[in-house]
């Protein structure tokens, strides 16, 4: 499968580490917000807009496990068409700094076969998994994902995809100290 013009190159980070994610106001705070804004804050979390217009419309939430939970169920929800939006906002994992440039150099080449083979960004929840671990667990992972047929890796990317928009959500909400 050759890359269709409509498919985005893979992208990934930018060197100096973690994409930044804006603090995530008080949770009474993010209730009030105006649509608008809540949708923007969502869609840090997840490139999906039915995702966050589902999570925002079913404001306000009583705790940050009710926002989570909430945030579980949208994902769940994802059609293929929502699927495809998020993934292609996607980019791979940030390595840890002081990474060979050979590995950098293999990450690119799977990622490559990956994406190739299902036509989108390999995704992974990191979440737990120590930096020095980081490489191993993608490189794994993307080459034990290969062997998927596409409607299998649609169910693991989308599982994926749920996990790291809760992360993301829960990181705000720790940036908050909530």
């Amino acid at each position: 499968m050759t890359r269709g013009s409509t498919l985005p190159a893979h992208r990934f980070p930018h060197p100096s580490g973690r994409i930044s994610i804006p603090a995530l106001p008080l949770l009474a705070d993010f209730n009030a917000a105006p649509a608008p804004e809540a949708h923007r804050l969502l869609l840090t979390c997840l490139r999906s807009l039915r995702w966050a217009h589902r999570v925002a419309a079913h404001r306000p939430y009583p705790t940050p496990d009710a926002l989570l939970a909430a945030s579980d169920e949208a994902a769940y929800d994802l059609t293929s068409t929502d699927l495809a939006e998020a993934l292609a906002a996607e980019t791979l994992p940030t390595l840890p700094t002081g990474t060979y440039e050979a590995a950098h150099t293999a990450l690119s080449a799977a990622h490559a076969a990956y994406e190739s083979k299902f036509g989108h960004a390999f995704v992974i929840c990191l979440d737990g998994v120590p930096p020095e671990e980081t490489l191993d667990r993608i490189l794994g992972g993307i080459r034990s994902r290969l062997t998927n047929d596409p409607e299998d890796e649609r169910v693991v990317a989308s599982e994926e995809l749920r996990r790291l928009a809760k992360e993301r959500l829960a990181q705000l909400l720790r940036g908050a100290g909530l």
